[in-house]
């Protein structure tokens, strides 16, 4: 226990040379925590996080749903990258995207899946300026609760969103490219770099002052870091031993990650393989390095609380990247068509791998992050799936959906839940809005709220 009688405030910043970094959660930010956490399993003065993954065209599902509901069902081939953290995840099977059904509008059914995503409505089919969708649930959240933090929420990814031009039978690549949706015209664009993504998270005063900051910083050599080392070495004296050995162990993080990122300032701008999507300077090459940059970035946004919002999206709808660093040099839409072929199958199972291995990486660092009674997973809830189940048959019922946290014990974890045929995606959303202080009667295409999460 942290016995320590100094209190802190939660939004204390460390603060250097053009640089102000957010602290994790201390025990000193609440000094009644460790009294009350055996008389409060679910501490409800630890925020709740939200989070949406995407991976685009669909999923290879034999190697994905469970052929057994309940806590004791098998892991398909997929879902076994995801084993060390069996009991920290819900297979989520039945649920629907009404919205990304062509209803008349005939083909688009990737642009549609990522449109309708996280807003549950159907896209108005058009190239031009005249786009039309809905709100997606992670603006409604963040609207709702983004004033108690710096960032209302974050839209990240790895492909550049587009707000232009031609992506998918006559839809607009603004609905290809973007999930998070402000208001049914507006779509937010996601950024990509992690340095960039670092320096919000991390730079302090307006966009000038942040590029001046970093270019002394690597002019000398120095991490952000050292020119806050005086103040963090002030706050370790008025600190407990437990909270002392937190925010060393925070600061390392932050540090290693910063290394790991200036050591792509020098890449080019372009990545092999991959033309039809180019890539500002600093971005990795491999799409390893570059995922587990941009998931480290979300774990420190969560962990020092400057956004309990973000969407992420791994790649943009029918990506036809190649993935040469899995020996699968074939575009990733291309063998989504699989027809039936096993050599097909088999190589878009190896991509479907690769995402889950990532998502595998980004929970156990939520789960590396000791918070209160528990960890930062454990209170989070996190969507991860695809707004198209078979890639080949472009179906969008019976969605690929994960929802990983505990969401500070509002969810049990552990199951594959079986919801009746073409239960809405929106009905979770609604469920994940009101446990997370937006109250909603309704969202998207909801029909009710999700049940048997608890």
């Amino acid at each position: 226990m942290n016995t320590h009688a100094t209190t802190l405030n939660r939004r204390t910043l460390l603060r250097g040379l053009g640089t102000a970094i957010a602290l994790p959660l201390l025990d000193a930010m609440s000094p009644t925590r460790c009294l009350t956490a055996a008389a409060a399993p679910t501490n409800t003065a630890i925020p709740m996080r939200l989070a949406f993954l995407y991976v685009p065209n669909g999923m290879h599902m034999p190697d994905w749903k469970p052929s057994k509901e309940g806590s004791d069902y098998e892991l398909p081939r997929t879902l076994k990258e995801l084993a060390a953290h069996r009991s920290d995840f819900n297979v989520m099977t039945g649920l629907a995207l009404k919205g990304a059904e062509a209803q008349g509008d005939g083909g688009g059914d990737h642009a549609r899946s990522v449109a309708a995503f996280l807003t549950g409505a159907h896209p108005k089919k058009t190239d031009g300026a005249n786009i039309q969708n809905g709100v997606s649930v992670d603006q409604v959240a963040a609207d709702a609760i983004g004033s108690a933090t710096r960032f209302a929420s974050l839209e990240l990814g790895l492909e550049n969103s587009a707000q232009a031009g031609t992506c998918d039978s006559g839809y607009s690549c603004a609905y290809s490219s973007n999930m998070s949706w402000r208001n049914a015209t507006s779509p937010v664009a996601k950024e990509i770099d992690p340095a960039k993504v670092f320096d919000r998270l991390f730079g302090h005063g307006d966009g000038g002052a942040v590029r001046e900051a970093r270019a002394t910083r690597h002019k000398y050599r120095k991490s952000v870091l050292d020119f806050a080392l005086q103040e963090a070495n002030q706050l370790k004296d008025q600190l407990g031993v437990l909270d002392r050995r937190k925010l060393d162990e925070y600061l390392y993080s932050v540090r290693s990650i910063e290394r790991r990122i200036v050591g792509t300032d020098k890449l080019d701008a372009t990545e092999e393989g991959v033309p039809d999507y180019p890539r500002p300077a600093g971005v990795p090459r491999e799409m390893q390095k570059h995922a587990d940059l941009m998931l480290d970035m979300m774990t420190l946004a969560m962990q020092t609380d400057s956004t309990r919002v973000i969407s992420f999206m791994f790649t943009n709808a029918g990506s036809n990247r190649g993935y040469p660093e899995l020996e699968v040099r074939e575009g990733h839409h291309e063998l989504s068509h699989h027809g039936k072929s096993e050599e097909k199958q088999t190589k878009i199972a190896t991509i479907n791998r690769f995402y889950a291995q990532r998502f595998a990486y980004f929970l156990e660092r939520l789960k590396q992050v000791p918070e209160g009674d528990g960890t930062l997973l454990d209170h989070s809830a996190i969507v991860y799936g695809s707004g198209i189940s078979d890639g080949d048959r472009h179906n969008h019922d019976d969605l690929p959906i994960l929802l990983a946290g505990r969401a500070g014990g509002r969810i049990q974890t552990g199951r594959h839940i079986v919801y009746p045929k073409k239960t809405p995606l929106c009905n979770l959303y609604l469920w994940m809005l009101q446990q997370a202080g937006a109250p909603s009667e309704s969202f998207g295409d909801s029909n009710g709220v999700i049940d048997r999460l608890s």
